[in-house]
């Protein structure tokens, strides 16, 4: 990771908008796919969407063997 932890979770609440939008829009992505459609590093991205799945925004489907990633996908919140 390039930048200090601390300033990617600091960030999360200025691309969460931009992360789930992208999720609504195209569906479950795995963490590259979201990485290289929003243009941001894919460790970040990791760690936004770990924030995202904690607080509900963000929903795991399993993945189909135990060497694909997972795909996340957007939860659509009241």
């Amino acid at each position: 990771m390039n930048r200090d932890i601390r300033e990617v979770i600091r960030d999360e609440p200025l691309v969460r908008g931009r992360l789930v939008e992208l999720l609504l829009r195209e569906g479950p992505l795995t963490v590259p796919e979201i990485a290289a459609r929003a243009d941001f590093p894919e460790d970040e991205v990791m760690v936004w969407i770990m924030g995202l799945r904690k607080y509900g925004y963000v929903a795991a489907e399993k993945a189909a063997t135990g060497d694909d990633y997972h795909r996340y996908a957007a939860v659509r919140r009241p």
